[in-house]
């Protein structure tokens, strides 16, 4: 995939080929504060990262700073031992964990002629660039790679004359220097914003139709098998990689938990931590199933050993969206690859909460759907309502509704003992106020 820029109002396509594993170092800072462990294990996510785009990782840098350096990021002189350890390993990519500023990048790029630089915002976008399958998908991917790129034209592009291609450079550059204007960048943000806003009052829309069906959204960090776990219970056909961001866009199943619980499931696109603010911002519409929804599923790798971290980060973006206080539901993917014994019992003391599955096995769904139910009996309701003896129409949808515990008829009506999600329950009471009104 190439570079697709704007010319005088048109979309032209600078170069279609495919650039695969590029060879890259990856480097990251230790800063006052942090564990040199967990910068490793940062940087360790960021190799995954870049293999899901493409590269093949040749090395690893860690550097040792008190405060981020304001021309290297990592300072002068490690910036240019990099570039030199770069060059002599023939490689194409410095890749940093941590989000550079558009002075750090041009900096670099004065160093390194012909390697391209660039931070872990810019690779985990051109990894969705290659995931986004569906106009929405696609339409929320552009919007954060503009908001992205914007401050980073000034100056910048004389550089890419030299950049062939590849990781980073998807829709972001191409064999040959590109002028760029600002203003049609702007005018394309625009366009997309407007887009994204169409999307949004269809998601509106079919939400109306969603109404008083009880909703429930997997959460969780990417690769954890939300989409595995999406699968197993409605029977869907979800693409399921061992892949980051394997899942852009989101889906929604009906699971019936019995003849009288029916749920919606969703499964979006997965967290991760630095989760880059244009994303989050342009994934708006996407996340607005979550932000909908009345219980939260946290899935969770129960299997890697940074689970403690990847929980954290989940949290904290729910909190960024405004989501942090929905019911949560914490579930321990993967199961099945810890071995039984002290590991496992540690990971169960420590998550005394959670509900440990395996959703490739079908391992313990039962007892995760136990719990779902659990959640929606504490939401039902019961209550009476009164209808006319002539309204045989409005008590069959009653019946299709909700559950009539009983059912009495009477010189004044026919009176229905109902039990059922609150938001039924609620409409059913409206429409029985509503035809006794008529009736009288």
């Amino acid at each position: 995939m190439g570079w697709q820029g704007a010319e005088g109002g048109r979309v032209i396509v600078i170069d279609k080929r495919e650039h695969q594993h590029e060879r890259a170092l990856l480097v990251g800072a230790v800063h006052s504060g942090m564990m040199k462990e967990t910068v490793e294990e940062h940087l360790d996510e960021l190799a995954l990262l870049a293999e899901t785009a493409g590269a093949e990782v040749a090395g690893r840098v860690l550097q040792k700073r008190e405060k981020i350096d304001p021309r290297y990021f990592i300072g002068k002189g490690k910036a240019e031992e990099i570039v030199q350890q770069a060059k002599a390993l023939d490689l194409q990519l410095i890749i940093f964990d941590d989000e550079l500023s558009p002075s750090h990048v041009r900096n670099f790029l004065r160093l390194t002629e012909t390697i391209k630089v660039m931070d872990r915002t810019g690779l985990i976008l051109d990894i969705f660039r290659q995931h986004a399958k569906t106009k929405e998908a696609k339409t929320q991917v552009e919007l954060a790679h503009l908001l992205y790129l914007l401050p980073r034209l000034t100056r910048l592009w004389t550089h890419l004359e030299r950049q062939m291609g590849g990781i980073g450079t998807r829709a972001g550059a191409g064999e040959t220097q590109i002028e760029v204007d600002r203003r049609l960048i702007r005018d394309r943000i625009a366009k997309l914003r407007k887009e994204l806003e169409k999307i949004d009052r269809e998601r509106a829309t079919q939400g109306k139709r969603r109404k008083g069906l009880f909703r429930v959204a997997l959460v969780g960090y990417t690769n954890a098998g939300k989409s595995t776990l999406m699968n197993a219970f409605t029977g869907s056909d979800i693409v399921t990689r061992d892949q980051l961001f394997a899942t852009l866009d989101t889906t929604v199943r009906t699971l019936e938990l019995n003849s009288r619980h029916k749920v919606l499931l969703s499964d979006s696109v997965g967290f991760i931590r630095k989760l880059p603010h244009t994303l989050v911002a342009s994934f708006k519409s996407t996340l607005m199933e979550v932000l909908e929804a009345d219980l939260l599923l946290i899935v969770l790798d129960a299997n890697n050993s940074a689970v403690d971290d990847h929980l954290k980060t989940v949290r904290e973006v729910l909190t960024g969206i405004g989501a942090n206080r929905k019911r949560q539901i914490l579930v321990m993917n993967k199961v099945d690859l810890i071995e039984e014994g002290r590991e496992l019992q540690g990971l169960k003391s420590r998550f005394e909460e959670a509900i440990f599955v395996s959703a490739l096995s079908r391992l313990r769904l039962d007892s995760l759907m136990g719990a779902i139910y659990d959640v929606i009996e504490e939401s039902f309701y019961t209550r009476t309502v009164v209808f006319d003896h002539s309204l045989t129409k409005e008590i069959a949808f009653v019946y299709n509704e909700v559950e009539v515990l009983d059912t009495s008829y009477e010189e004044d009506g026919v009176y229905l003992k109902i039990r059922g999600d609150n938001a039924v329950v609620n409409r059913v009471e409206k429409l029985a106020r509503r035809k006794r009104t008529v009736a009288r």
